[in-house]
């Protein structure tokens, strides 16, 4: 196995609220608090051919362009109590998973900071972590509008590490924020072709928002188109396991909050299909092989693996003496579609010379 989850002993613990306990279970079924080799980190170099574009990178990150974006309108003291309690469920459990997302990243950059001396890494992770932060708090802001809000302090206290080697943790978060990036930009740019769909003004900070996604991703390539041998041998099995995994759980989960993207306007198959084939294509810019999502059957397979996904939901549902076989049989199937997905011809590419791309409107 490549990573193991150990549990940190802590205090005991007033007992969270139900949206705490919602942000860490979404933080068990999906590890997001790492734990890695920080020695690995620390001696990433940066090679004389990328200098100057990390320079004007880490230049661009201590000029915080976004510093002044998190500010709260007046739209935003609206009174939201007659939503639809539907779309009221759906969109805190969009902004509780979000704000797991952000405030796990928030904690792991500051740990790599504090961890390693290597000044450029340091810099970077210490910009990464202050971004991270910011979006963490504007999110919570939100559900403590909604009386929902997460304890933040509660989740780093009672969180579980899963190690994770550094190279899995660059790969992981390399595709996290552009597909963080293809994700906000796609909604943002639906609610402005259909702003009567735009129920909440959250959705107004999307535009900004995603080009912090987009900067983090931007570092990253450089770090590891720097240390080339992150991206040779064995470990492009390793990126296109991580490119699947990626693409697998965000169709399958989108797929099971398909009343969500109805709500906003989107049909949940086509934004899918946009968001990775974006993320895909962006990935190109670091990744010597990514995966042909122009193929039907790439689509087809991951159709397969939502509709297993229902299927188990329905049998535990069901409960019964054989629903429990029927789960492990679904299990089983859907390992064997991923497998299949893996063994998929990848496209490969030569990886361009300048590895600085501009956000993909």
């Amino acid at each position: 196995m490549y990573s193991t989850t150990t549990e940190i002993p802590v205090r005991p613990l007033a007992a969270p609220n139900a949206t705490t306990q919602a942000a860490q279970q979404d933080a068990m079924l999906n590890p997001r608090f790492y734990t890695t080799n920080f020695a690995e980190i620390d001696a990433l170099h940066i090679t004389p051919e990328n200098r100057r574009m990390w320079d004007d990178m880490l230049a661009e990150f201590r000029r915080d362009p976004n510093k002044d974006h998190f500010k709260r309108s007046p739209e935003f003291d609206d009174d939201f109590s007659a939503m639809d309690p539907a779309l009221r469920e759906q969109f805190i459990e969009f902004l509780t998973s979000s704000v797991t997302a952000e405030f796990s990243g928030c904690i792991l950059y500051a740990e790599i900071k504090k961890r390693i001396k290597n000044q450029d890494v340091r810099d970077l992770f210490g910009f990464m972590s202050r971004d991270e932060g910011r979006h963490a708090g504007f999110i919570n802001h939100t559900l403590r509008d909604f009386n929902v809000a997460v304890d933040l302090s509660f989740l780093t206290r009672a969180k579980k590490y899963t190690y994770f080697q550094p190279k899995f943790i660059y790969y992981a978060t390399y595709l996290s924020e552009k597909i963080g990036y293809a994700r906000y930009i796609t909604i943002y740019r639906n609610f402005e072709k259909q702003p009567d769909k735009r129920f909440h003004p959250i959705f107004k900070f999307f535009e900004n928002w995603c080009l912090d996604e987009f900067r983090h991703g931007e570092a990253f390539a450089v770090l590891m188109r720097s240390n080339p041998h992150l991206l040779q041998g064995v470990n492009k099995l390793w990126i296109r396991f991580f490119l699947l995994a990626v693409f697998c759980t965000m169709y399958v989960r989108d797929h099971a909050r398909k009343e969500f993207f109805d709500f906003m306007g989107l049909d949940v198959d086509d934004y899918d299909r946009r968001v990775i084939t974006l993320t895909n294509t962006i990935s190109r810019q670091v990744f010597p092989e990514t995966i042909d999502t122009e193929s039907e059957a790439f689509w087809g397979l991951l159709d397969k693996m939502w509709k297993n996904t229902e299927a188990m939901r329905r049998a535990e549902q069901q409960g019964g003496m054989f629903s429990g076989l029927k789960v492990t049989a679904l299990k089983a199937a859907n390992a064997f579609t991923f497998l299949r997905l893996f063994l998929r011809r990848p496209h490969r590419q030569a990886l361009p010379a300048d590895v600085r791309m501009q956000p993909v409107w």
